[in-house]
């Protein structure tokens, strides 16, 4: 590994970091960097999960009032995401990197569309109802298994889901969703370690900036304009999907 791969898989863990704690989809980046990188599909987006954790963690430490204040809902959603992540990072490795591949560009298009459309999803009206009601509870399991099994936009997909399910404040929302990134990123880190699944020296390299991108993406989630770096990751995420489709 040179010295400008080191910096460009640092840098990308930062701006991954900073993307998830404003709205989701920093694992476009951490993914697309390790595959262009090298790295096998299944490996690379295992690994992403370990890079993304430190970042959940600051994020969530940053938005620590919102989440206290709702902390029934915390508990409950987050039983239901251990479960649904589960599930959803046995279906993983038990997959082969060819038969993943084949899915990437798929699953890359299809995050990347809900990424774009998230704005246009949150209900019309401001009504809040409590996060862990039944419709709340069903987005939010089958929002996990996605998780569990690919990571690229997870973040945005719960805050759709929630919103949809719950109405209210977007800074509550995405504390919620921050909190229950940290479970299903935990529990697949979990299995892909047992099955062997990640790439230790280009977790570290990438882990500090995702540390530091998620505490500070908080900071920025309430300064800098949303609609700035979602199209950012939009680019992204269409640029990863051409990519594999044409590889």
């Amino acid at each position: 590994m040179t010295l400008i791969s080191i910096c460009l898989l640092f840098l990308a863990g930062l701006l991954s970091g900073m993307v998830n704690a404003i709205a989701g989809g920093g694992t476009f980046l951490t993914f697309g960097a390790m595959t262009l990188a090298g790295l096998p599909p299944i490996t690379a987006n295992a690994t992403s999960s370990i890079v993304q954790f430190p970042g959940y963690i600051t994020s969530a430490l940053a938005y620590g009032h919102e989440i206290r204040s709702m902390w029934k809902a915390a508990v409950i959603l987050g039983i239901v995401s251990a479960i649904g992540a589960l599930g959803g990072s046995l279906i993983l490795l038990s997959l082969s990197n060819p038969s993943f591949r084949n899915l990437v560009p798929w699953l890359l298009l299809a995050a990347t569309a809900l990424f774009a459309a998230g704005p246009k999803l949150k209900p019309k009206t401001e009504k809040e109802h409590p996060p862990h009601n039944a419709k709340g509870i069903v987005s939010q399991f089958l929002t996990s298994i996605y998780g569990g099994f690919f990571g690229a936009g997870m973040g945005i997909m719960m805050l759709a889901s929630l919103s949809i399910a719950t109405g209210g404040d977007y800074h509550r929302l995405n504390a919620l969703k921050n909190f229950l990134s940290i479970v299903i990123a935990a529990i697949a880190i979990i299995v892909f370690t047992a099955g062997g699944a990640i790439n230790w020296l280009y977790a570290i390299v990438m882990l500090p900036g995702a540390a530091l991108g998620g505490y500070s993406g908080v900071w920025a989630a309430k300064r800098v304009p949303q609609h700035i770096l979602r199209w950012l990751v939009v680019a992204v995420g269409l640029f990863l999907a051409v990519y594999y489709f044409l590889k």
